[in-house]
């Protein structure tokens, strides 16, 4: 909703934006209307964050972060824009205006709604220490839950049925605003009933604390074991995190947020001192609560069972997240081993346990290979292929272009090397397949290759092979530069047979088809039988000399990088012809002495010349 510029003027000038930056930061006076403290956007000792109270503006000069005092309960807090307004509007004794009568009126159902949830809550906490709740009680407590962690989370008890309704009603809640707030539902019949009878109650808020829902967990064997409260005018499962409000101060302070999979995981974490820990409302997270997280910390820690669930789990929040990724932001998983989950292995190895597994985290890029390999057979070409394919297939889910181009050179890296130590393996048990004691694992695949693959290409010490496999591997990353290179790259002839091979295939190639990208030509080369030698062309053994060979370098880098390094490589040809034929002239003179010196001075010249080339970079 757009606010009128008039307010949000006022709501600044109302506001001392000193006195807010002061709650979180210790400010030390340095000139009039100057203030100086250390950053909280970042570490540091000596302080670069400045306030002007006059200005109405904060700015760090280390990490660049400024803005006005909307800003900084955004940045600091975890804000949105109408929650920072709505927060410093309350302080300065402001409404907020309103944009329609239907705006108006939808925010006075949905504050009805949320006094009534509200009600229901304090309700629920009262049932607790009552007789009828000892039940709830015992359980709680021998969950390990102290009485300070039931207050904090203000937990409770859903009594039998008729008690909520004959307490709300006394307290003048109608019957229909109980069933719009999820509190009761209304059967076929037209009956209603409560939603959550005889359960441990779990209070659901919102961003900034306010109940909206509630998660209600039986004590015995019964169906369903949680029980998340309807979506109504206030509470939508998808968009909402249990405990984000609690965490979302700490998850600023320690600069991480751990996603655990249940409520009771939430609080064992937050008991062993870890508050920075949420929870999706029993469904796999959504893209909305990704955003969330991230407001909060550029790469959440999902911590999961590590049971088949757990590990679908983490397979489903991977896919999900996938096309969101963005420059810096992404997710990790830490998965429980044993099958237990993150409350029994703090009762089992407290605190120390769950920040080693917490710790090890790992990053989104491997949850999908360990998916994609444990999903593929890989004992022939073409089922090596089918992997390569749904690997890419992923990789192009991701919207952002530079992250893109990021996930399939990991993949093709990743490829390179898995296939490479396979084929390793194949031959240290001398030979592949069933002759060298390969064995199906279960699952229709060969722990070691079948066929004895081709040596893989090794460094040679020649510069000249050096800057050969450079121009072929720029050649096939770059194939839009064929009409500026193609005539220059059918001069070069490659040193090693297996280059030489798909050289003259990509010449072939992007001398009859037009219009083909990286990814094209890669798979029209890997039909071709060339995967081995174009994975070690894309991998770090041919990039380390050579960045603008790389698939990401921008076309004008690659044409220059490799318009340079042709050209180093005419001048050491022509150089090296000179010096044949200065052996071969000084091996037909009659005068052997002059001849030797003759030679001595062409090689020192040209000697000189290739340290002097030897100190040019290739990737410039």
């Amino acid at each position: 909703m757009a606010l009128p510029p008039r307010f949000l003027e006022e709501l600044r000038s109302r506001t001392s934006i000193v006195d807010v930056v002061g709650r979180k930061v210790k400010l030390i006076k340095a000139g009039r209307g100057e203030y100086k403290g250390l950053c909280p956007f970042h570490g540091e000792k000596t302080p670069s964050f400045t306030v002007s109270e006059d200005k109405g503006f904060y700015h760090c000069f280390g990490c660049q972060a400024n803005g006005d005092v909307l800003d900084f309960e955004m940045q600091s807090r975890g804000l949105s824009f109408m929650e920072a307004v709505e927060a410093l509007a309350a302080e300065a004794g402001m409404e907020v205006p309103k944009a329609s009568p239907r705006e108006v009126e939808k925010a006075k159902r949905q504050a009805t709604l949320q006094e009534v949830v509200e009600a229901a809550c304090r309700f629920f906490q009262e049932a607790l220490k009552r007789p009828e709740g000892a039940a709830a009680l015992d359980y709680l407590r021998g969950r390990g839950l102290s009485d300070e962690t039931i207050r904090r989370f203000r937990l409770g008890y859903a009594p039998p049925p008729g008690a909520l309704t004959r307490h709300l009603a006394g307290q003048g809640i109608q019957e229909r605003q109980m069933v719009e707030a999820g509190l009761l539902k209304r059967r076929d019949d037209g009956r209603v009933v409560d939603y959550f009878r005889d359960r441990v109650m779990f209070p659901i808020t919102d961003r900034r604390g306010r109940v909206i829902a509630f998660g209600g967990r039986v004590m015995g064997d019964g169906q369903p074991k949680y029980l998340n409260s309807p979506d109504s005018d206030v509470f939508h499962k998808g968009s909402v995190l249990y405990n984000l409000a609690l965490a979302r101060e700490a998850a600023r302070d320690t600069a991480r947020v751990v996603v655990a999979e249940g409520y009771m995981d939430v609080i064992a974490m937050a008991q062993f001192g870890l508050h920075e820990a949420v929870a999706p409302l029993g469904t796999a997270i959504t893209e909305h609560q990704v955003q969330e997280l991230w407001r909060l910390c550029p790469e959440p820690v999902l911590c999961l069972d590590g049971d088949a669930a757990g590990i679908r789990a983490a397979r489903k929040a991977a896919e999900r997240a996938l096309p969101m990724l963005k420059p810096g932001y992404s997710l990790r998983f830490a998965l429980v081993t044993g099958a237990k989950d993150p409350d029994e292995l703090l009762k089992a190895e407290g605190r120390e346990g769950l920040d080693k597994v917490l710790d090890a985290a790992a990053p989104l890029s491997d949850i999908l290979w360990r998916n994609a390999l444990a999903e593929h057979q890989v004992d022939t070409p073409e089922r090596r292929a089918a992997l390569e394919a749904n690997l890419m297939t992923m990789a192009e889910t991701i919207q952002d272009g530079t992250v893109q181009m990021a996930y399939k050179r990991e993949f093709r890296d990743r490829l390179f090397q898995f296939f490479r130590e396979r084929r390793f393996q194949g031959r240290s048990q001398g030979g592949g397949g069933r002759a060298a004691g390969g064995r199906r694992n279960g699952k229709g695949r060969w722990d070691a290759p079948e066929m004895v693959a081709p040596a893989p290409l090794t460094p040679p010490p020649s510069a000249a092979v050096r800057r050969q496999r450079i121009l072929v591997a720029a050649a096939v990353t770059h194939p839009e530069l064929f009409d500026h290179i193609g005539e220059r790259l059918g001069s070069v002839q490659c040193d090693e047979a297996a280059v030489e091979r798909l050289r003259q295939r990509l010449l072939l190639l992007l001398s009859t088809e037009s219009g083909l990208d990286f990814d094209g030509v890669s798979r029209h080369l890997r039909r071709d039988g060339l995967e081995e030698t174009l994975n070690f062309l894309l991998s770090s053994n041919v990039y380390a000399h050579a960045s603008f060979a790389r698939p990401d370098a921008p076309t004008e880098r690659a044409m220059s990088g490799w318009d340079h390094t042709f050209e180093q490589g005419q001048q050491q040809d022509f150089r090296a012809d000179v010096m044949r034929a200065g052996a071969a002239y000084a091996g037909q003179t009659d005068d052997q002495a002059a001849s030797e010196q003759a030679l001595s001075r062409l090689k020192a010249l040209f000697f000189q010349d290739m340290r002097r080339i030897s100190e040019d970079p290739l990737d410039d």
